[in-house]
């Protein structure tokens, strides 16, 4: 009688698990996606892995992370920021595509820091995220732009081959992969601080106007306005120079502080925005 009871508990955890595995075959076999089907606003293309790679190297992508792709397909992208350690979530629309994705992140072993949800990007808030990834036309990009510059400066957005109008990307390369596909481009943008305006400093008033990561103005230190150049942002750190002197510092909301050199010497600056 035990013996009998053993082997139908044997029989049965057998039986169970071939259940269990043909379901997950027969699912996986429900759904496979076409290349060039539509979607709610871009058909499916999915993105080379070796494209994928190489954004998220240009992303810098660390355990430390979270990022989000927008339009996360078959959740290719998710799933390799996931195998760097990553916290990594997609949005997807297609609801088919968001459980195919699902079944391919507990196949990699990554479910715990890949996960995805069925929702409209326009409608989603990814304001948590450090790094956006994402392939979409370019104007669904400038729909987004006005979202994405208002994330926390320093976040890194990277967009398969596709622009964001005109804010001009930080840095572009191209990949060759396994295959020839059109779509081997990798553009990044970091999210800029918003400096434009008056700033109080202790010599004087710095005037600031600027073009996304570009940055332009005067510095007035009682004499005639010096014109800056070279003015740029790199998320929350800025440099410029103002005659022979070079400024580099960081902005954290209202306050600016670094260091100016100028004929050798190098001194702190520090600058307060005025109302």
């Amino acid at each position: 009688m035990h013996i009998a009871n053993g082997l139908g508990r044997g029989w049965m955890a057998l039986l169970l698990a071939f259940v269990a595995s043909t379901a997950l075959a027969q699912a996986e076999a429900e759904y496979k996606p076409q290349v060039g089907q539509e979607g709610k606003d871009v058909v499916w293309v999915p993105t080379p892995q070796a494209l994928v790679d190489k954004m998220l190297d240009m992303a810098r992508v660390t355990p430390k992370d979270y990022v989000i792709d927008l339009g996360a397909g078959d959740g290719r992208t998710v799933i390799t920021a996931a195998k760097r350690g990553a916290r990594a979530h997609g949005i997807e629309y297609n609801g088919e595509m968001v459980a195919l994705a699902k079944r391919a992140a507990a196949k990699e072993g990554v479910s715990e820091r890949a996960t995805f949800a069925e929702a409209d990007i326009f409608a989603s808030d990814f304001s948590k995220a450090t790094v956006i990834t994402l392939f979409l036309l370019p104007g669904l990009n400038v729909k987004l732009r006005p979202t994405l510059l208002d994330l926390r400066p320093g976040t890194r957005i990277v967009s398969n081959t596709f622009t964001m109008g005109d804010w001009e990307a930080d840095e572009t390369a191209n990949v060759k992969g396994d295959d020839d596909s059109y779509y081997n481009t990798a553009l990044l943008w970091i999210v800029p601080a918003k400096v434009a305006g008056r700033w109080k400093m202790p010599q004087g008033e710095l005037t600031l106007k600027q073009s996304y990561q570009m940055v332009a103005g005067t510095l007035t230190d009682g004499s005639a306005p010096v014109m800056l150049k070279g003015g740029r942002l790199r998320g929350d750190e800025i440099t410029f120079n103002a005659g022979p002197a070079r400024y580099t510092g960081r902005v954290s909301g209202n306050t600016m502080a670094g260091t100016v050199t100028s004929g050798g010497a190098s001194a702190p600056w520090s600058a307060t925005r005025m109302p």
